[in-house]
């Protein structure tokens, strides 16, 4: 393994983790880059959740909740944060005999949010990154939205600077949208500052939907949305929310907004209308863009629900497409951009800047955790 110091312009091989709001499994990718440009690609996969695991994380989101600092942790977020680190240790290892990587020499660890209350410069990510450092004896980057958080910052999204990177060449301006358990987007043109800021839920209260419907965590296809009928008074109800009014950047917390205004609908209608919900929302982020964009590229789970994918093009009235049009991986994305910051944070260079969360200057982040032992 190189020197836990890299220097500027030097290549790394980085793992990158991620495990969303969504809770459906944790992404793992291996990019190599020297923090400014990628130059290869390596492996990704996902490993899904246990539904205990993701009990456990719903469970510590909902005490995390009325917590204020200075109380006790809670013990179930205690056990949360055992359950996570256990499925990031097993994912790591079952990525490693899986693929046969044996070069990587960082690893980038996300953590699970459990609480992001950056009005309050409190973000909080679950998960023992010096317990995956000990474990395969290689330097872990966490923590990396602190920083940015208590400068002042949104600490949300962290991955424009990726995107950036990827969309290194493009013509004129394009977004670049995310949709997980949160929907968040990126408006880039060429080296400009990105800007980018969470536009709302993306894939979290139609997954909640669904679940309380169907017993089944997700909205697959969209098959339930494209059976039912957008109540229009509903979805202008929802939409006059005050998150909505603020400037960029901003950011929000995946349990913010609720289910509330589509209770007593039928299970295809309120499906349906919390899917032009995020549409609406992604319609309504273009106000906050330094100017039009050509076409949205789309990452995150909600990029494989048809109805969405055409509610958002419906909406927009430019192409909307997932990211694999451009040659890119949505399933491993935000893995491979933790891959990304942690090489960047190993050289003091910049997780996020004024227009991506609204951090004062250009600001670096992450925790570097050590191994105590340097074998796997």
């Amino acid at each position: 393994m190189k020197a836990v110091l890299a220097t500027i312009g030097e290549t790394m091989k980085a793992l990158g983790l991620m495990s969303g709001t969504s809770l459906d499994g944790i992404d793992l990718a291996v990019i190599e880059t020297d923090g400014s440009r990628v130059t290869a690609f390596g492996p990704a996969l996902t490993v899904a959740h246990l539904p205990t695991t993701r009990a456990a994380c719903r469970e510590a989101s909902r005490l995390a909740a009325t917590w204020a600092r200075g109380d006790a942790v809670p013990a179930a977020i205690a056990e949360a944060e055992q359950r996570i680190t256990e499925a990031h240790r097993l994912a790591i290892r079952h990525f490693l005999n899986t693929t046969g990587e044996t070069a990587i020499e960082l690893i980038g660890f996300h953590g699970q949010t459990i609480l992001h209350r950056p009005a309050e410069r409190l973000t909080w990510q679950i998960g023992d990154a010096q317990a995956l450092a000990d474990e395969f004896g290689l330097p872990v980057v966490g923590q990396m939205r602190l920083a940015d958080v208590e400068a002042g910052g949104q600490g949300a999204p962290l991955v424009p600077l990726y995107h950036q990177a990827l969309a290194r060449g493009a013509r004129g301006a394009v977004a670049i949208l995310n949709l997980g358990g949160v929907g968040n987007v990126t408006w880039i043109r060429g080296d400009e500052e990105p800007v980018a800021f969470d536009t709302g839920p993306g894939n979290a209260l139609i997954d909640d939907w669904a679940l309380q419907h169907t017993g089944i965590p997700v909205d697959r296809d969209g098959a339930l949305a494209a059976r039912g009928r957008v109540h229009g008074d509903v979805l202008a109800a929802m939409m006059d929310h005050l998150y909505f009014d603020l400037p960029a950047p901003k950011s929000i917390d995946r349990d913010d907004f609720t289910l509330g205004a589509v209770r007593g609908l039928s299970a295809a209608d309120g499906a349906a209308t919390l899917t032009a919900f995020t549409a609406e929302t992604i319609a309504a982020a273009r106000a906050r863009f330094p100017s039009a964009v050509s076409r949205f590229l789309v990452t995150g789970g909600g990029r494989l629900n048809p109805t969405l994918m055409a509610m958002l093009e419906k909406r927009l009235g430019v192409p909307v497409l997932p990211v694999e049009a451009e040659g890119w991986r949505g399933d491993s994305l935000e893995a491979e951009a933790f891959a990304f910051l942690a090489v960047r944070s190993l050289k003091g260079l910049p997780l996020s800047v004024p227009g991506t969360t609204g951090v004062p200057r250009p600001l670096t982040g992450g925790q570097l955790f050590r191994p105590s032992r340097m074998s796997r």
